[in-house]
Order: C-alpha cells, then sequence, then structure tokens
C-alpha cells in the first residue's frame, strides 16, 4: 500500500471513529487538561493514526510505531526503531527530557503488560481495562484499576 492510500485511509477511519472513546478515559484526558497536563500518548498503533486521533481528545504530543516506507511511496511492513517504542518507559524518559517535564504529580493509563514499565514510573498509575497479565501486576503493586463496560464504570 502507498503511504498515501495510508494516510488517507487514516484520516477516513478517525473521522467515522475517532469519536468511539471510552467515557473515563475521554473525562480524565479533560480534567487533566484542565489542571495543566501536559499529555502524551504512547501506543503501540501507527503513529499515522495517533496524530489525527490524538489530539482531537486533547493530547500534547504522541509517540506510535512509524512505519518504515519504501520504494515507490510505498509501505514495507517494517517498523522503524522497534526496540524503542516497544520500550514505552524509555519513551516517557525521553519525553519528559525532551519536553522539559516532571514526574511529579504523573498520571499514566495503561491497559496491557506492555505499559507495566512506563506505569512503574508516574505517580499515579490506573490500569484502565487491563488485559490480565497487567490486572495481576496491578494488584500486586496496588495500583487503581478502572473498568467501563457499556455505561457503568468502577474500579475493582
Amino acid at each position: 500500500m502507498s503511504y498515501a492510500d495510508f494516510a488517507e485511509l487514516s484520516k477516513q477511519v478517525v473521522a467515522n471513529e475517532g469519536k468511539h472513546t471510552y467515557r473515563y478515559t475521554r473525562q480524565l484526558v479533560k480534567d487533566l487538561k484542565k489542571q495543566g497536563y501536559f499529555l502524551l500518548a504512547v501506543s503501540h498503533s501507527p503513529k499515522t493514526i495517533l496524530d489525527q486521533f490524538c489530539p482531537r481528545l486533547g493530547f500534547d504530543k504522541t509517540y506510535g510505531m512509524i512505519y518504515e516506507i519504501g520504494p515507490e511511496d510505498r509501505l514495507t511492513g517494517e517498523v522503524v526503531d522497534r526496540h524503542l517504542i516497544l520500550n514505552k518507559a524509555y519513551i516517557v524518559k525521553r519525553a519528559i527530557e525532551k519536553e522539559n517535564l516532571t514526574l511529579e504529580g504523573s498520571v499514566g493509563v495503561g491497559d496491557t503488560e506492555s505499559d507495566i514499565s512506563f506505569l512503574e514510573l508516574v505517580e499515579k498509575p490506573i490500569c484502565f481495562n487491563p488485559n490480565a497479565n497487567l490486572y495481576r501486576h496491578a494488584k500486586l503493586n496496588d495500583w487503581r484499576v478502572v473498568v467501563e463496560r457499556k455505561d457503568v464504570v468502577y474500579e475493582i
């Protein structure tokens, strides 16, 4: 697929599906923005899509998978610097340095075990709709666990 086609499809996906967000996280983002937080999204989703989606929600900076572009502007399927984006703690530390931020009062939200490394850095880790591995880790570390199901938000 050409990168131009991928970028255009990304715009269409966000235009059609971008409003489908969880109530809890949508409100959390609004509340943190009102309090003056710098909001950073670190995801294993393609950065091309994140750059369309995250600013609409209020995020200041996004980090995601960057796919290699080969001959004739076509995606190769390979991720550029995969080892960096897979280490979310490294990305958070890099962003702190680059953006002149601090972890004081920091809040982190994750949903899988790939988020553990950066959740261990923040002062207030939140496991939102966690998978089983993250849930077990959260319970061992007394982290907040929030689940949203249909129109109910609860902590377990």
